[in-house]
């Protein structure tokens, strides 16, 4: 319970800056990571990387709209699934697979991990696990909701999996505006950040928008757009990530 309190003083303290500066500091960021560790915020790197990771699909409305405009820009992104909505979308799944992207796990409903019994946590993580590595083998895990604790990140090691949240966030489930998303990632954007972004239903087709907006001008700024793999081979730092 002390390490949720920690947490969530410091991620309270991150919206009231976010709330007021439009995106979070960077170097919060890292005090987020220092202090809490055990999940990748971001990477050290001199490379002009950028990762970009999208919760919440597949979407068979949504996902091929943000796939074609990922195309359309060469971007590459690592896309956090819910396994309970892989059903009848296995297509799509191979489709991103095949298009130079990856796929991490988001476990098997959208709800907040933390939340979750010791067991109704093991079993979600396992029953994504067994849905997703069918299509490929599965490096990272997202916490639904973003909270984790030491208990939280046992589970994940011992299955094998790197815990994985972000440094750009622009709460866009809660603010579907492509204009004030866009700002946000553009303001926040720095070699080896990570972006946060969302599909399925409205959060899908206000990514779409945000892509289109955002995608020429890092390109422009001389950012790469990678997945979430590539970005982590790209450290540069002595200390541990993780």
């Amino acid at each position: 319970m002390k390490r949720f309190a920690g947490l969530g003083a410091t991620v309270l303290f991150a919206v009231t800056l976010f709330l007021l500066s439009g995106c979070t500091p960077r170097w919060l960021v890292r005090k987020v990571a220092d202090s809490h560790a055990g999940c990748l915020y971001d990477v050290q790197t001199s490379e002009k990387l950028v990762a970009l990771t999208i919760d919440d699909g597949p979407d068979r409305r949504t996902t091929p709209a943000i796939l074609k405009v990922l195309a359309q820009h060469n971007a590459s992104a690592t896309f956090f699934l819910i396994s309970s909505r892989v059903s009848g979308n296995d297509t799509l799944v191979a489709r991103l697979l095949r298009e130079g992207h990856e796929i991490g796990n988001h476990f098997s409903h959208a709800e907040a991990s933390s939340r979750l019994t010791h067991a109704e946590f093991t079993r979600s993580l396992h029953e994504a696990d067994s849905v997703l590595k069918g299509f490929a083998n599965v490096r990272w895990v997202r916490p639904g909701s973003g909270w984790y604790n030491a208990r939280m990140l046992r589970v994940f090691d011992a299955n094998g999996y790197d815990c994985a949240l972000g440094s750009v966030y622009a709460f866009d489930p809660q603010l579907p505006f492509p204009g004030h998303t866009s700002r946000v990632v553009l303001r926040g954007a720095y070699p080896g950040a990570i972006v946060i972004l969302h599909d399925f239903g409205y959060k899908g087709r206000n990514t779409v928008k945000v892509l289109k907006l955002i995608l020429p001008e890092l390109q422009r700024r001389g950012y790469r757009i990678v997945t979430l793999s590539r970005l982590a081979e790209s450290d540069t730092s002595t200390a541990a990530t993780k």
